[in-house]
């Protein structure tokens, strides 16, 4: 939702709400008429069955802050999920028959749902902590590229990039050995 207010240039309606500065009535006219296209965005991307929380409200501001309550919860809530996540993330782990894909998709979705609750986190601890939480057949991986990049400025979509590279190699090389071993026994047989 937040990106189809940006897009639409609503973004400062929804989360301030119209100011009473010193404006000409044009100027009002326009910012009642973003307001209520805002909240014609609200009321027509949620549920019928949700619609009723915000139907008596007047502005999008108002809306927005009554769903934000009701999807993330209140101040404690929102620690709380904030810990439980933060905690997964710290517990974050590559299972030893896991691919790349499936553990960076794992690490992303994690995070996302760490910054819809507000946390603040870089690519720089990311990075950090799946070059961490890699399996040991990715140890020199790790090496080569914490020898030949500056962490602070590798980003998650370099890292995926790279991962995902040599692990298809890997895959190569253990496909071509296996195949080599049929030969073998084939021949042998």
């Amino acid at each position: 939702m937040r990106t189809l207010f940006k897009s639409q240039e609503l973004w400062d309606v929804v989360e301030h709400g119209i100011t009473d500065e010193v404006l000409s009535d044009e100027e009002k006219k326009l910012n009642v008429r973003r307001d209520s296209k805002a909240l014609f965005f609200i009321q027509q991307a949620i549920h019928e069955s949700i619609f009723s929380i915000i139907a008596v409200v007047e502005t999008a501001t108002e809306a927005w802050k009554i769903l934000k309550k009701e999807y993330q919860g209140s101040a404690k809530v929102i620690t709380v999920k904030l810990q439980t996540y933060r905690r997964d993330f710290e517990n974050l782990l590559m299972q030893n028959n896991e691919s790349v894909q499936d553990y960076l998709s794992r690490v992303s979705t994690l995070v996302n749902k760490m910054k819809s609750y507000g946390e603040k986190i870089t690519d720089e601890i990311v990075v950090a902590k799946i070059l961490r939480s890699l399996t040991p057949k990715f140890e020199h991986v790790v090496a080569a590229i914490e020898e030949s990049h500056d962490l602070s400025d590798f980003s998650f979509a370099e890292l995926m990039s790279s991962l995902q590279a040599h692990e298809e190699r890997l895959n190569r090389s253990h496909d071509k050995n296996e195949e080599k071993a049929f030969q073998v026994k084939v021949e042998s047989s």
